[in-house]
């Protein structure tokens, strides 16, 4: 169990705090979903999934705490009013609807091997969170589930305040060493998982940006032009997008976690194995990734030549932390106040918080 989440069980249950919590799958899948306040994102935030829960559990305790009859007869929630709470809460502007509609359910059965009940109870686009993840021996804890959450929005809330004030503090720094210092203890196997993509953007930006091609039609209008990459989606949206994109080249780049590969076959299988370059969250030497990556393959295709070559083709290049961290302090003054502008830019972006001009 988590620290903040003891303390607010705590708050509510005193010493039965404990109890509670080891009896209760509901809180203890939001402890499972809850590990990027404390900076190590193997996965993501989970909004979607915590607000999915939170959306339900929140109107429930004005309408149904401890009338457990009352609520046998409920037939749920609206799906709109449900999903529009979800948007308006601390970063769930871009939100989708796969949390309410399977990811949730999917995820918990999942965690809870031989469990059979969901907890998110679906009836003709109408929800409701199963009434026995709600009580633990005749208590109603939908307020302890609501504390948690609640608890949960605002430390994350502080934490991205905090960032944002770390990254204005940085750019008033002279020495540039000292940025560049700074920046790199900001990008490691532990960063959380939006900080290391838009990181690795304003890096691989700045990085190419002075690298120039010659590009055309023919050979006579042929045209001096710099590579720019775009990033294309945000770290939350879950929209199956490509995250960077480089013009006038066309380089796909993916940026992902070197624990499951089965992720990098299905990032080349949903641009019909275009070409793509990942960006890796590991200290991990590249040609080890490589190795490990195509022996994966290996295994995936059975051996198949017409399966695996187009996987073999579809890799176009590994970057790790390390080529981050060389291309990161190859960069001069210039370079690296841009990228810190590229940094604070992109990450109000993520959190809805207005740009400063």
């Amino acid at each position: 169990m988590r620290e903040f989440i003891k303390n607010a069980l705590e708050e509510i249950y005193g010493q039965d705090y404990e109890q509670i919590f080891d009896r209760s799958k509901l809180l203890q899948y939001l402890d499972s979903k809850m590990g990027a306040i404390e900076g190590n994102s193997k996965t993501r935030r989970s909004l979607g999934n915590i607000y999915a829960i939170y959306s339900i559990t929140s109107p429930y305790v004005n309408e149904f705490y401890m009338n457990r009859e009352k609520y046998k007869n409920f037939e749920g929630y609206e799906f709109t009013k449900l999903f529009s709470f979800c948007r308006s809460l601390y970063g769930g502007e871009r939100l989708q609807n796969h949390a309410l509609n399977n990811r949730v359910n999917g995820e918990f059965l999942n965690m809870f091997k031989g469990e059979t009940k969901e907890p998110i109870i679906i009836n003709n686009g109408k929800y409701a969170v199963h009434i026995d993840y709600l009580y633990v021996d005749n208590i109603d804890i939908s307020k302890g589930i609501n504390k948690v959450i609640e608890t949960y929005i605002g430390l994350l809330r502080a934490k991205d305040c905090s960032l944002i004030s770390d990254i204005e503090e940085l750019s008033k720094i002279d020495n540039v060493d000292e940025k560049k210092k700074k920046l790199n203890k900001m990008l490691d196997e532990k960063s959380e998982a939006r900080i290391f993509e838009i990181l690795s953007f304003a890096i691989l930006k700045n990085h190419y940006k002075n690298i120039q091609i010659f590009i055309g039609y023919s050979v006579n209008s042929l045209k001096k032009e710099y590579l720019t990459l775009y990033k294309t989606g945000r770290t939350n949206a879950n929209d199956g997008g490509i995250d960077f994109v480089m013009r006038p080249l066309g380089r796909f780049f993916q940026v992902t976690e070197v624990d499951n590969y089965n992720k990098y076959t299905l990032d080349m299988d949903k641009v019909l194995h275009f070409p793509i370059t990942f960006v890796i969250k590991t200290t991990k030497d590249k040609e080890i990734i490589k190795k490990e990556l195509l022996d994966y393959i290996e295994v995936k295709s059975g051996g198949m030549k017409i399966i695996k070559d187009r996987y073999f083709k579809s890799i176009e290049e590994i970057i790790t932390i390390n080529e981050l961290h060389t291309w990161l302090f190859a960069l001069h003054s210039e370079e690296i106040n841009s990228l810190l502008i590229d940094l604070e830019t992109y990450y109000r972006l993520e959190l809805n918080i207005p740009i400063n001009n």
